[in-house]
């Protein structure tokens, strides 16, 4: 007898060791961002608004028609560094304090960042690019495995980007733009626009980090991999190799609906600060430049296609890719003219961002109008890789099963903080409301007015409907967070850095700005929002 039972429970303990041998490993993840990438991408044509210039972007195309192409998603933050710091912290700078800073992990350090939360699954964690913002000390360094940098002078200053810098190409003459011509460079790159020699595209700073990511793919990993690859296009400057721009027939480039009194229906103080921004549309319309503004856009968002794609290829010739998560996002959209230049608001065109997401878990071939955001993307991967839950509450909302069935979706309201606490904007499939604080509210019927150009917020019969809005945003927001000073506060030490108040030891490298000729000074114009 009891040989008996000692047989059947070898049995039993094979059985058991057998059925964990055969448990379905953890899903890699691709995680790929691009910046400043509005909704003109090809997979969206046809989605609200769907008229104005469409990019060239077959890559993303091909992703989203084997994934779950989300054509109402929206940013978390209105500019790269609210909407990066959400998406890694998981909490809204309404929570964070992050209205218009990068960095949750200073005073925050029981916030658990989202590569973290993968290291401790026991992920390796491999990063590179604009993932985080740009400027000096803006990346949160915990948990990655190996996070690459072009050059070992940007490891031992901070960790900035530095994307535009000697030894990556940059235009003859310089300045290129017709904007910009003659003149001294302020405002990071602002609307330059140039092609560059084809030959010279590997050695771009993003052609670079995306060869890293490519290389990451084709070594052998034992344990599950976080990859994320940010790069910094189309971001100004909108210079990239001449063939992207060669892709688009400039007399054939159709321009974004305008409209002349668009802003008069706006709170006073929005009106007279977007009236003075829209000024850059009017030097453009006066320069006869602004079909080549946008020319330079939709040539840089092709360029980004096709670094993703690289990327993207690397992973289909792997043997992971039948067990990789791929998500594509960009922290946010852009206006070139409609309503506004730039980004910095809580309309469409800065909230509606590409997100795809394929792979194991994700419906194929799949367009949805559902509603989410950015921040849905750290619960998401809790849910699907099995993380352990950080310490902080996670403010998103897991879309696996949006994910996984579209079609059996919920619309809900999405919340877009602005850049002062009280500052929001609540969007759902069919309506944007918007809340200055004291300064005033916007309210559109989206489907109606997709180009929002009819401020409802004065008709009393949409009363209701804004209390219920207003009413799903936070009951109280965080003072925002200091901002530092890199010089006054940033610590240099070998080849990492902390934040400490009046401690610094950080000076700023020389900027490289490799001027054909002196400028003569600065032109009278718009003064750009900081990139």
């Amino acid at each position: 007898m009891k040989i008996l039972l000692g047989f059947f429970c070898v049995l039993w303990i094979s059985a058991a060791t057998h059925a964990a041998g055969a448990a379905e490993p953890k899903p890699n993840v691709l995680f790929l961002a691009v910046d400043d990438m509005n909704d003109w991408i090809g997979c969206l044509a046809g989605t609200s608004p769907g008229d104005g210039p469409r990019a060239i972007t077959p890559n993303l195309d091909k992703l989203a028609a084997r994934g779950v192409c989300f054509t109402n998603a929206h940013t978390a933050g209105v500019f790269c560094a609210p909407s990066r710091a959400a998406i890694f912290s998981g909490q809204f700078a309404s929570t964070t304090g992050c209205y218009e800073t990068a960095n949750y992990f200073v005073n925050r350090p029981e916030i658990e960042s989202l590569q973290t939360s993968f290291a401790k699954a026991g992920y390796t964690t491999l990063g590179t690019g604009k993932l985080y913002h740009h400027p000096v000390g803006a990346i949160d360094q915990r948990g990655w495995t190996e996070f690459f940098l072009r050059t070992r002078a940007q490891r031992e200053n901070g960790w900035a980007l530095d994307s535009w810098s000697e030894g990556t190409p940059f235009p003859k003459p310089f300045p290129a733009s017709v904007y910009n011509e003659g003149q001294q460079i302020t405002g990071g790159l602002f609307l330059e626009w140039a092609g560059l020699p084809n030959d010279r595209e590997e050695e771009m700073a993003d052609t670079m980090r995306v060869n890293w990511a490519v290389e990451q793919l084709s070594k052998q990993h034992d344990e599950p991999f976080f990859l994320a690859c940010g790069i910094y296009a189309p971001h100004y400057p909108h210079y990239c190799p001449q063939k992207y721009f060669d892709l688009y027939d400039p007399d054939k480039i159709e321009l974004p609906k305008y409209k002349a009194d668009d802003l008069t229906d706006l709170p006073p103080k929005i009106e007279r600060s977007k009236t003075n921004r829209l000024k850059i549309r009017q030097k453009l319309e006066d320069l006869d430049a602004l079909d080549d503004a946008i020319h330079g856009y939709l040539a840089c968002i092709s360029y980004a296609d096709a670094m993703m794609g690289r990327v993207l290829d690397a992973l289909e010739a792997s043997p992971y890719a039948d067990n990789t998560i791929v998500v594509l996002w960009s922290d946010h959209g852009y206006h070139l003219g409609e309503k506004h230049w730039g980004k910095h608001t809580l309309w469409e065109r800065t909230s509606n961002v590409p997100f795809i997401w394929a792979g194991p878990g994700v419906a194929q071939g799949a367009r949805t109008d559902v509603t989410v955001s950015l921040i849905d993307m750290y619960p998401t991967f809790v849910e699907m890789c099995d993380l352990p839950k950080p310490h902080q509450k996670l403010e998103g909302t897991s879309i696996a099963k949006t994910l996984k069935d579209p079609s059996k979706a919920k619309d809900r309201n999405v919340l877009l903080p602005y850049m002062k606490p009280g500052e929001f904007a609540v969007i759902n499939r069919n309506w944007r409301y918007i809340r200055y604080g004291n300064d005033g509210e916007e309210l559109y019927d989206v489907q109606a007015d997709p180009h929002e150009w009819d401020n409802l917020a004065m008709h009393l019969e949409h009363a209701q409907r804004m209390k219920q809005m207003r009413g799903s945003a936070p009951k109280a927001f965080a003072d925002p967070e200091p901002r530092f000073n890199a010089r006054k506060d940033l610590v240099i030490e070998g080849e990492s850095y902390r934040w400490e108040l009046g401690a610094g030891n950080y000076t700023p490298p020389p900027k490289y700005l490799p001027y054909t000729k002196p400028p003569v000074g600065e032109r009278v114009r718009p003064k750009p929002t900081p990139q």
